[in-house]
C-alpha cells in the first residue's frame, strides 16, 4: 500500500488529508466514493523518503560520494533532449546519446533510470515523475500535455524557455545583489581590522603626547576598545544568535512568518524587484499550462510552486478558491493587493478575448521587461551608493585618527 497527500472541495469547502491505496488511481477512485472533487493528488513525502532509502540499500550505496545533479545539468539535458526529439529522434535513442554525452554522473543515472523504465512500458511524464527534485510539476505536466497532443518537441521548447527564463532572473538577482555585498563585506571588514590593529598604536602614540582629544577620536577610540576586549565577543555571538533565532523563529511560527515574507515585498527597490520576477514567471508558467490544455485550478495550484513567499502562495490560493466559486480571474487579481492592477487589466484582455494562455505570455513578457529595467536601474544607482558609504566609513575613520595631530600642527604654527 502507498500513502497519498490530496487536497479537494468537498460540499463547497476545501479539504485535505492522506489516505492508503496501491495506486494514484484507486486513490482517485476512493476519494471520489467520498464525493471529493481532487484539485491535487500526490504520493506522500514519507513515502518517498522511505523509497529513496531503500533505493539506496538495492544499488549498495552506489551515490555516496557522488555529487547532486545540478540545475544547470538540468537545464543543459533538457536543451539537448528537446532539440533531438525536434529533429526527429527516436525518444530511446535520445536518451542513451545523453546518457553516453553528458558529463554529470548523478545526471547519467537519471537518465539511464529514465530510458529503462520508457523501455519496460512506462510512459515518459510518469519517468520524469519520479524525480521530482530535478523535474518539478510544471516539467512534468507540459510533457504530459506533450504525449497527449503528439506534440512533444513543441511542449519541450517550452520547458526549456520557462527554465532558462528561470535561472535568468536568478543570474540577474545575484548579480544585482552581489556587487554591494562584496563593498559592504569589505567596508565592515577594513574598519573592523583598523579599529582592532591601526586604532590601538594611535591611542598610544596620543595617551604620551597629553592631549585632549575630539569627540570624534575618542569616540573611535571606545569602540576600539569596546571590540578588543568581551564586548566584541559579546557582539559577535549576539549577532550570530540573532539570525539564528529570526530564521528558527520564522520557519516555525506561521505568523512571524507571514509579516517577514510581508515585509520583504514592501523593502524599498528590492521588493519591487523581486515581485516583477514572480509575476513574470507565474504568467509564463499560467500561459505554458493554458496552452497544454490543463484546467485553470491545477494551473494556479501548479502556479504556486513559483515562490516560497506565504504571502503569494496564499494569494494564489484564494485566487484559486475565487475560480472554483465562479469569480473571473481579472475581478480576482484586481481584490488581491499583491497583484498590480496592469496585471489585472492585461489578462482581462486575455478572459475577454478567449486567448488567455497568449495574453499570459505577453504578461511573462511585459513583467521581465519591467524586471530587466528595474535590476539595471538598481545597478546604476547602487554604485555611487556604495563608494559613498566606503568613503563615510574608511575615510571618517582616517580623519578622526588623524585629526588631533591636524590640531597639534595648527598649534604649533
Amino acid at each position: 500500500m502507498e500513502a497519498f497527500t490530496y487536497k479537494g472541495i468537498s460540499e463547497g469547502k476545501y479539504v485535505d488529508g492522506e489516505i492508503e491505496a496501491l495506486n494514484l488511481d484507486e486513490a482517485s477512485h476512493k476519494l471520489k466514493e467520498q464525493k471529493i472533487i481532487i484539485t491535487n493528488i500526490v504520493r506522500s513525502s514519507k513515502k518517498k523518503k522511505t523509497e529513496e532509502k531503500q533505493k539506496k540499500k538495492g544499488k549498495g550505496f552506489s551515490l555516496f560520494g557522488k555529487k547532486k545533479a545540478k540545475v544547470e545539468d538540468v537545464l543543459i539535458f533538457s536543451k539537448q533532449f528537446a532539440t533531438m526529439v525536434k529533429a526527429g529522434l527516436p525518444i530511446l535513442q535520445v536518451l542513451g546519446m545523453l546518457r553516453d554525452q553528458l558529463e554529470s554522473p548523478a545526471m547519467k543515472e537519471v537518465i539511464e533510470d529514465i530510458r529503462k523504465s520508457l523501455e519496460g512500458g512506462v510512459t515518459l511524464s510518469k519517468c520524469f515523475e519520479k524525480y521530482p527534485e530535478l523535474f518539478d510539476n510544471v516539467y512534468v505536466n507540459l510533457i504530459k500535455a506533450g504525449e497527449a497532443s503528439g506534440k512533444l518537441d513543441v511542449f519541450l521548447l517550452k520547458i526549456v524557455e520557462a527554465l532558462e527564463k528561470k535561472e535568468n532572473i536568478k543570474k540577474k538577482i545575484k548579480s544585482a545583489l552581489m556587487y554591494p555585498s562584496i563593498m559592504f563585506t569589505v567596508a565592515i571588514t577594513v574598519s573592523a581590522f583598523m579599529l582592532v590593529k591601526v586604532v590601538p598604536v594611535f591611542a598610544k602614540m596620543y595617551d604620551g603626547m597629553g592631549i585632549e582629544l575630539p569627540t570624534a577620536t575618542a569616540t573611535i577610540m571606545a569602540m576600539s576598545d569596546f571590540l578588543r576586549g568581551t564586548g566584541g565577543k559579546v557582539l559577535l555571538f549576539g549577532l550570530i544568535g540573532f539570525v539564528l533565532g529570526f530564521r528558527y523563529i520564522t520557519s516555525k511560527n506561521e505568523k512571524m512568518k507571514y509579516a517577514w515574507h510581508k515585509q520583504v515585498l514592501k523593502l524599498p527597490v528590492f521588493g519591487d524587484m523581486i515581485l516583477k520576477s514572480m509575476l513574470a514567471r507565474i504568467s509564463l508558467i499560467m500561459g505554458n499550462l493554458s496552452a497544454a490544455g490543463v484546467n485553470l485550478l491545477e494551473s494556479l495550484e501548479i502556479s504556486k510552486s513559483v515562490s516560497t513567499n506565504v504571502v503569494v502562495l496564499e494569494s494564489l490560493e484564494n485566487v484559486k478558491k475565487g475560480v472554483f466559486s465562479g469569480d473571473t480571474l481579472t475581478k480576482l487579481f484586481l481584490k488581491d493587493p499583491l497583484f498590480p492592477p496592469t496585471f489585472s487589466q492585461l489578462i482581462s484582455v486575455g478572459e475577454q478575448t478567449g486567448q488567455l494562455d497568449e495574453m499570459f505570455g505577453s504578461v511573462a513578457k511585459y513583467y521581465e521587461a519591467e524586471f530587466d529595467t528595474t535590476v539595471d536601474n538598481l545597478s546604476s544607482l547602487i554604485e555611487p551608493i556604495m563608494i559613498v558609504f566606503m568613503g563615510i566609513m574608511i575615510g571618517g575613520l582616517m580623519i578622526a585618527m588623524y585629526s588631533p595631530i591636524f590640531n597639534v600642527g595648527a598649534l604649533i604654527g
